[in-house]
């Protein structure tokens, strides 16, 4: 069996595998170039970074998973580094408008972008963008992971994937998610592909109201947050089946991955940080060893714990190659989801 980046192509579609094997060129592509920059020599003039308030932009509202974490870790940075980090939330375009705001930033170490997966694997092939993923963003250091979880109805007499497939093969059912474009409609259009179901697409303006429709029964399926979804669960109104990661959680240990039932089924709902391309290497290395010792931190662990969120904590070479690897899940869910460009 044919096998690229832990992927198991021969178990994929032939279209699937010319999709898998395109993406992985580009990003390695973006990976040899990001590598080459993170070894250039180390800028002396910079060792006095930061001097002033640092800006944390975030692309989603106060309050969720994204922000968060972002203020998780900007509260560390500021304590470690003596210096404010200000968060600050740019809404709009699902993240659109905060990526364009920090790739058109100077880059000088002042102006950090706490993004998201979407923003660099998703919107830029769905929508017109006015940034480049590959050229203008180095990343720094991916935060941490919120592994979308696969909820059903509570109603509906299954506890199993395979048990709610065979349910759903008999009639016409919906999937909520929070948004066209977003990790959860593309895990559920991946999902009803893999599943080989008759299925809706319902779109939400966000999670919140995606999780009241499935705990209304309006829609049979929601794949979100496991911050959203876990705190229903123990009144039966919701009931968590897989997980759309490559492992399990340590918050829901006894929750199958849907990669078990349907190989090679992993989205990464990834949060980090990235800077502007040409951000002196200096202050791209300062950044990341210190975000990677606060996702080290056991209070921190436990904070990102509970909300059910992995914590990471990469080098700038391994976030690039995460993305790099990961990029191919994500083109086949966005041809599962028959999102073109606009």
């Amino acid at each position: 069996m044919m096998k690229s980046h832990g992927v198991a192509l021969g178990r994929m579609p032939l279209s699937e595998r010319a999709r898998y094997r395109a993406g992985r060129r580009r990003w390695l592509a973006a990976l040899v170039a990001a590598t080459s920059f993170l070894c250039a020599p180390l800028q002396a003039q910079d060792a006095d970074w930061p001097n002033r308030t640092v800006t944390v932009v975030v692309p989603f509202a106060a309050g969720g998973n994204t922000d968060i974490m972002a203020r998780i870790a900007s509260q560390r940075l500021a304590e470690v580094f003596k210096q404010n980090f200000v968060v600050e939330n740019r809404v709009g375009a699902g993240g659109a408008i905060a990526a364009s705001y920090v790739a058109q930033a100077a880059p000088d170490g002042y102006t950090l972008f706490f993004a998201a997966a979407p923003q660099i694997a998703v919107l830029p092939q769905v929508q017109k963008v006015n940034y480049d993923p590959h050229k203008d963003f180095v990343p720094v250091s991916i935060f941490g992971t919120g592994p979308f979880i696969l909820a059903i109805s509570g109603a509906i007499p299954a506890k199993t994937i395979p048990e709610f497939v065979a349910y759903a093969k008999t009639r016409a059912i919906s999937y909520g998610s929070g948004g066209i474009g977003s990790v959860g409609h593309l895990s559920g259009a991946l999902f009803v592909a893999r599943a080989r179901l008759d299925a809706v697409h319902v779109p939400f303006r966000g999670g919140a109201p995606a999780m009241t429709a499935l705990l209304g029964g309006q829609v049979e399926m929601y794949f979100g947050n496991a911050a959203d979804i876990i705190p229903h669960v123990e009144g039966g109104k919701a009931r968590v089946i897989g997980i759309a990661a490559e492992k399990r959680m340590r918050l829901l240990p006894d929750v199958p991955t849907v990669s078990e039932t349907y190989p090679d089924f992993a989205l990464s709902a990834w949060n980090g940080f990235l800077v502007p391309a040409k951000t002196p290497t200096t202050i791209v290395e300062r950044l990341a060893r210190e975000v990677i010792a606060i996702t080290k931190d056991p209070a921190v662990i436990a904070q990102l714990t509970k909300l059910g969120i992995e914590p990471n904590g990469t080098t700038p070479q391994e976030a690039v190659a995460q993305i790099a690897r990961e990029q191919p899940h994500f083109d086949v869910a966005i041809k599962a989801a028959n999102l073109k460009p606009r």
